[in-house]
């Protein structure tokens, strides 16, 4: 266990001997880092780094526009190919050993459907559109480019890669659900029970895939976009069960000449709480 975690978990058992919140705790232990980096900066400025911190032309990098994965999901497809729902849940479930608890108070899950009004309250249910509202949705972890989880972890459990994709980090998660509570979409789940255990002697994983690590009780996780399969050039296990149906298209954001960049310029879509700042990586056709 690193100094930070132990700091961390040094703080939190203080604050609640004391009554102070999760939120409190996590702000004290914020506040030390700051200080910390500073006190650490201080030596920069006699060195000459704090010059080139400035940015001041000569010294100023190029920065180069990396990847960044998003989806477009095509709501009317899904409606027209019956199966294909749990078709694309399945897929991703089976994939990532992602157990079934068998009620909903412990569900563990990465991809699910929700009715409109749930996973679009904030746009107006006024004069509403009938079969709109009776249409499931598809939805998952948005890997947001502004994503309040990560910036909520007090462990770097959970973090941005260099293709724009939110992970988890199983080992270093403490269970302290702070990035639950900052996902704005429900994105998350903690595991409450243990994944690889069983109920009236069925186990909650029915086949376990090797290649994917199971976790342990008293961790989060959540959709990871298939990272693994994207750097051996595959597609998401989830946009590849919809075949040649096109529900769901997947690639660059960044890269205009990707399908998913000419799909989005070509079609109205809409996000997930928009206005909440995060920039959703996950796109809607309605």
């Amino acid at each position: 266990m690193d100094n930070k975690r132990r700091k961390f978990l040094k703080i939190a058992g203080l604050s609640a001997v004391a009554g102070i919140g999760a939120p409190a705790a996590l702000n004290m232990l914020m506040k030390g880092n700051v200080q910390a980096s500073s006190s650490h900066g201080h030596g920069d400025d006699h060195g000459g780094g704090h010059e080139e911190a400035k940015g001041h032309g000569a010294h100023q990098k190029e920065v180069k526009l990396g990847k960044r994965y998003g989806m477009v999901i095509d709501v009317h497809k899904f409606n027209h190919t019956p199966g294909l729902v749990q078709k694309c849940i399945d897929a991703c479930h089976d994939t990532f050993n992602v157990p079934d608890i068998g009620n909903k108070k412990d569900e563990v899950k990465w991809i699910w459907e929700e009715p409109f009004a749930h996973a679009f309250p904030e746009h107006s249910h006024y004069k509403k559109n009938t079969e709109l509202h009776h249409l499931s949705f598809l939805v998952t972890c948005n890997h947001c480019d502004s994503p309040p989880c990560v910036r909520a972890c007090p462990t770097q459990a959970t973090f941005k890669n260099e293709d724009g994709i939110v992970m988890m980090d199983f080992h270093r998660c403490i269970g302290c659900r702070f990035c639950m509570a900052a996902c704005p979409y429900g994105s998350r789940s903690f595991n409450w029970r243990d994944p690889r255990g069983m109920k009236d002697g069925k186990p909650f994983i029915k086949k376990v895939n090797p290649e994917f690590p199971t976790r342990m009780r008293g961790v989060v996780e959540k959709c990871n976009f298939c990272a693994g399969r994207l750097k051996k050039g595959l597609l998401p296990k989830c946009v590849e069960a919809t075949g040649d149906t096109k529900a769901m298209v997947f690639g660059d954001l960044n890269d205009p000449n990707s399908e998913v960049s000419k799909v989005l310029k070509s079609r109205f879509t809409i996000q997930r709480k928009p206005a909440l700042g995060t920039k959703p990586s996950v796109f809607y056709i309605i």
